[in-house]
């Protein structure tokens, strides 16, 4: 169908709005620059003084134009060597805002029975905060190495593996929605996914609505609704 426009900002592709809110019974976010206003990552690489390399490099990736994300993250990452706790605990007080509508459509949609869950290609240190100040309740994202001992406190350059594997990317999204899915006894169709780069387009595939929010233009040609201004609670204009 030809993209329709809802309102200013809003474009809907692919089905007729409105939805039923309570049809679904699972929603996905990405964490930064969707549920948050910044990338972490580069937000972090500002205190050793490589945040234009490692955004160019963010950028390129959530653009799509790195096919080998995990490769990209692990050359980020590794430009973080020396970067202390105390320099993540003010990248989280000074940098990090939640975005405007997140609060509300989190509310909103658990009102209608729905789980919540965020999944990140960034790190636990600033996800693990945004769920207790949102009230999620699933988070899958990637770990970040602490040196102990000489120097304790201070990044190591690495991430840690996990039971489910060593880092977050496109696939491990979509797994991790199909997962969660599973889990609550409930198909893909009934969830939605919310995200902002390419690295999210696997899991909003699988998803049974896509949501593209303030978007790189690949994943807003991909996704069943586009948010390009206002906030993540406009979703809720489409879906009753």
């Amino acid at each position: 169908m030809k993209p329709l426009e809802i309102s200013p900002g809003l474009v809907v592709q692919r089905f007729t709005p409105p939805l039923a809110l309570r049809s679904f019974k699972l929603i996905a976010f990405d964490m930064d620059s969707t549920l948050i206003n910044i990338e972490c990552v580069d937000e972090i690489a500002d205190a050793v003084g490589c945040k234009a390399e490692v955004a160019a490099i963010t950028e390129a990736a959530m653009r799509g134009e790195i096919a080998d994300y995990k490769e990209s993250l692990r050359q980020r990452v590794a430009l973080l060597r020396g970067v202390t706790i105390a320099d993540m605990e003010q990248v989280y007080v000074e940098r990090l805002r939640i975005n405007p509508g997140a609060a509300e459509l989190i509310g909103a949609c658990k009102a209608a029975d729905l789980k919540v869950l965020l999944v990140s290609g960034g790190f636990t240190f600033f996800a693990h905060r945004v769920r207790d100040t949102l009230g999620i309740d699933f988070v899958r994202a990637n770990v970040l190495e602490v040196r102990s001992g000489p120097n304790c406190g201070e990044l190591t350059g690495r991430m840690v593996d996990q039971p489910w594997g060593d880092i977050c990317d496109g696939a491990e999204k979509r797994r991790t929605l199909l997962e969660v899915a599973s889990l609550l006894g409930i198909e893909p169709a009934q969830c939605i996914a919310m995200g902002d780069g390419a690295n999210d387009l696997p899991m909003m595939d699988a998803a049974g609505l896509s949501v593209a929010y303030h978007a790189k233009p690949r994943v807003r040609e991909q996704a069943m609704v586009a948010i390009h201004s206002g906030g993540l609670d406009r979703l809720l204009e489409v879906l009753r």
